[in-house]
């Protein structure tokens, strides 16, 4: 199918056009038009999974077009076993999200149009092949998030947003900074990832003359890779820059923080190993190696003693959310087979799991109209299907064997075990206290007597289903046999992960 990447990326772009031209009293009609324009993604990332070769290097389904020609602009677009597994995510996640959205009714025709741009932003980032075009991709993402959250959100909405948008801003005036300075030290002058990353070694690495970064060492590499990471680990989140997420989650609608922890999280893990790793490896052998590995322990053990501290059960989710990603961070460190390869596949799983427990949140909000853990009690008794569901969630979240949630964190502490002992240690240890806030919060909401107030809950009903059902087969099937993603993406992380293994110190 020629340009199947630009159908999957603009479909959507072409779905709010035609939602913004319909009568903006016709909410029904509004909805299944979204719905409509989020299918063909959905059905071509099928084919693309059906159709994708695994044991080519390279990027496949290419497509490239000269645009700005004066800069050696183009719209390039390909994708690679990295890529295909966000593409099949994203694609997903967005059909199933307007379902969830199906309770909106305050200016729908907004909303469904700023979550098909969205839509586009996001598929965007995860084809571009050409930096600038990234980075527009990337900067479409903010502004119909902004809105989504400020004006759909909760009572805190506006406080949510602008700190998003602030943090999301800070970082991109680095990513834009980092990538004017690897355009100026291409020869000849290039946004095209491939060339660059044909360069990588040509880019400097000798310290730079001027303090702090002749005392660190730090040639011209170190300091675009810092720059660079900075921008991704702010959507991570990774500590420090966490802060926003929970206020983000808390505050936005429950499709919206299904994609903001299902996809937008994935794009920091995702730009590190497309962008960092194979355009600077120098830098990435030096800085990558100890650096991101215990900022990734410090993550998994950080998010999760955060998340037992919770009362909200949708704060909870997003502070597991913190935790779940330091295992990406642990595995891409350890530039081993099994760690990052387990790292993208919990980037895969974490995407479908946290979704299922956002959409679950979202059915009891609806109903209760609260989201206080001690507030329940006896849900199981109420609604034992919505128990049922929610129960697989949460024994994927805290990595029971035969779900998706195990495989891939076993894999990143087989890999990180060769190098980092002590490291691998903390990050096991992540698991025991997900499962102590996971089977605490399992308690206090589902297992004993009903709480009066609730008895009369109406149960999970068929539209929610179907947003569910989905996820958790996934959940199930990737948990049973997981090189159903797992062969998607060996080849193509083996080729990233070769480029920094030669300079490490091993």
């Amino acid at each position: 199918m020629e340009h199947v990447l630009s159908y999957m990326t603009f479909i959507p772009l072409a779905g709010a056009v035609v939602v913004l031209l319909l009568p903006g009293k016709s909410h029904n009609l509004i909805r299944w038009v979204a719905a409509v324009f989020t299918a063909p993604p959905l059905i071509m990332a099928m084919w693309l999974f059906a159709n994708f070769d695994p044991a080519k290097t390279g990027f496949q389904f290419r497509e490239e077009v000269a645009w700005i020609p004066a800069y050696n602009i183009k719209y390039f677009v390909g994708i690679d076993g990295l890529s295909i597994s966000m593409v099949l995510l994203t694609a997903l996640l967005c059909f199933l999200c307007i379902f969830a959205s199906w309770g909106i009714d305050k200016a729908v025709k907004g909303y469904f149009a700023l979550f098909l741009l969205l839509d586009t932003g996001m598929m965007g980032v995860f084809v571009a092949l050409d930096f600038f075009l990234f980075y527009i991709f990337w900067e479409l993402m903010l502004l119909p998030m902004y809105f989504l959250i400020g004006i759909w959100g909760g009572p805190r909405r506006e406080y949510a947003a602008i700190k998003f948008f602030l943090y999301t801003l800070f970082g991109s005036v680095l990513m834009l900074l980092a990538l004017l300075a690897l355009y100026f030290n291409s020869e000849p002058h290039t946004f095209d990832m491939t060339v660059m990353i044909a360069q990588a070694n040509k880019y400097g690495t000798q310290p730079l003359p001027f303090w702090p970064f002749d005392q660190l060492g730090w040639g011209f590499q170190h300091l675009v890779w810092m720059a660079l990471f900075i921008g991704f680990a702010i959507k991570i989140p990774a500590f420090p820059f966490h802060t926003w997420l929970p206020d983000a989650h808390v505050e936005a609608p429950t499709a919206i923080s299904v994609i903001l922890a299902g996809v937008l999280l994935k794009m920091g893990t995702y730009g590190i190993l497309r962008i960092n790793y194979p355009m600077l490896p120098v830098a990435t052998a030096d800085l990558a190696y100890w650096f991101l590995g215990a900022l990734g322990a410090w993550n998994i053990i950080y998010g999760a003693l955060c998340a037992m501290a919770q009362t909200d059960l949708k704060k909870l989710v997003a502070y597991s959310s913190v935790s779940h990603m330091g295992y990406v961070m642990l595995g891409m460190a350890s530039f081993t087979t099994q760690g990052i390869n387990g790292a993208v596949l919990q980037m895969f799983n974490h995407g479908t799991i946290t979704g299922m427990l956002f959409l679950l949140v979202g059915v009891v909000y609806d109903r209760a109209h609260h989201r206080d853990i001690d507030g329940f009690g006896g849900l199981a008794a109420i609604m034992p299907v919505y128990t049922g569901v929610t129960a697989l969630a949460f024994f994927a979240s805290m990595g029971l064997p035969g779900l998706s949630g195990f495989i891939s964190e076993v894999l990143v502490l087989l890999g990180t075990w060769q190098k980092f002992p002590v490291l691998t240690i903390l990050g096991a240890s992540g698991v025991i206290l997900t499962a102590g806030y996971l089977l605490w919060t399992i308690q206090r909401i589902y297992l004993g007597p009903p709480n009066e107030k609730y008895k009369m809950l109406p149960e999970i009903n068929g539209r929610e289903m179907f947003t569910l059902v989905p996820l958790g087969a996934i959940v199930i099937l990737v948990g049973v046999y997981p090189s159903l993603v797992l062969d998607l993406l060996r080849t193509s992380l083996d080729g990233i992960n070769q480029v920094v293994v030669p300079h490490l110190h091993l």
